[in-house]
């Protein structure tokens, strides 16, 4: 059964930075492409960043592309996510998330409901 565990998150003032880490285990990292979510009290979850198995391609949701950044070491089974200049609105619980790749090609999912596995998340409160 996979296993993923985040840390990173806290508090900071608006154009503060963060850096989220996940921890993968249980399974083979390199055969999930991965993403960060997040919940915002009374909000759905969202997407913010995915990552292919190999590293080599990134996706974001369109309010933090040149503020965050995400990226995997496949070494050490981690997850990253850099956020900067950070605002009032990034407030939320954030979540790593694991998607199984079964089929050659298969395209990095922005859906949640696409990922089998999930942290138990990470606050990130963001004050202005």
């Amino acid at each position: 059964q996979v296993r993923l565990v985040e840390s990173g998150g806290g508090s900071v003032q608006a154009g503060g930075s963060l850096r989220l880490s996940c921890v993968f285990s249980g399974r083979i990292f390199t055969s999930h492409a991965m993403g960060w979510f997040r919940q915002a009290p009374g909000k759905e979850r969202e997407f913010v960043a995915a990552i292919n198995t190999r590293g080599s391609a990134t996706y974001y949701r369109d309010s933090v592309k040149g503020r965050f950044t995400v990226s995997r070491d496949n070494a050490r089974n981690a997850l990253y996510l850099q956020m900067t200049s950070l605002k009032p609105e990034d407030t939320a619980a954030y979540y790593c998330a694991a998607d199984p790749v079964r089929a050659i090609l298969q395209p990095v999912s922005q859906r949640a409901e696409d990922y089998d596995y999930w942290g138990q998340g990470t606050q990130v409160t963001v004050s202005s």
